[in-house]
């Protein structure tokens, strides 16, 4: 089979070095083709050991959120990003915001810049769901819920200390759908608070969720 060709059958997925490797069995300087691949387009590094099918295949390429999922690991996609995605936060969001138990870091690439914020376990383990990408690939992203509670935690401005606050900043300031918030399962979030950093800034986001 064409190498190109090759690449081409992994367009919806991360390629890893090795699997390049495996794909050039029988090159004598393996290293040496990938880097030709890359000159020509054929391949597009996102960091090292780790590529997307390049412009010049015209194949198209993995999602944006699953490349995240894929450039740090442990993470899944969360805080504004989420938020955006789910429709509770109007504002379209450029930056793909993760959380990881690994050290906070930032990746600038050709295909967009992704955000990695550390959480501690066990909270980081809460509310997560796996989303179907396509062929066979999925993704880990935040709940509602979590990434609403990611956001309040993360964010390191945030403290709040009434209803009152509370829902200034999540109508007011993050102008969140307030349908939206209705929706989330409050006793869920409640089981998580043992977990949580900033317990009381969280709870007061429970209650004035539970009196909308």
């Amino acid at each position: 089979m064409d190498i190109r060709e090759a690449i081409r059958n992994y367009a919806s997925q991360l390629i890893t070095h090795e699997m390049l490797l495996s794909i050039l069995e029988g090159y004598k300087r393996p290293n040496d083709k990938i880097n030709t691949l890359v000159e020509k387009g054929f391949l597009t590094p996102v960091k090292k050991g780790l590529y997307i099918t390049g412009p010049a295949l015209n194949a198209g390429q993995p999602a944006s959120f699953l490349i995240a999922n894929h450039l740090c690991d442990p993470s899944y996609v969360s805080i504004d990003t989420a938020l955006s995605f789910y429709g509770l936060i109007p504002e379209r969001v450029y930056e793909i915001s993760s959380v990881t138990t690994k050290t906070s870091r930032e990746y600038i690439t050709s295909v967009g810049v992704f955000s990695f914020t550390h959480l501690p376990s066990p909270y980081y383990s809460l509310g997560i769901r796996r989303l179907a990408v396509s062929d066979g690939q999925y993704m880990l992203m935040a709940t509602p819920e979590k990434a609403l509670f990611d956001k309040i935690v993360t964010t390191k401005s945030i403290i709040l200390r009434s209803k009152t606050s509370a829902f200034s900043h999540l109508v007011e300031n993050l102008r969140m759908d307030e349908d939206g918030l209705k929706e989330m399962d409050t006793n869920i979030m409640q089981e998580w608070l043992p977990h949580a950093p900033k317990k009381e800034s969280l709870l007061y986001v429970i209650k004035t969720i539970n009196d909308l």
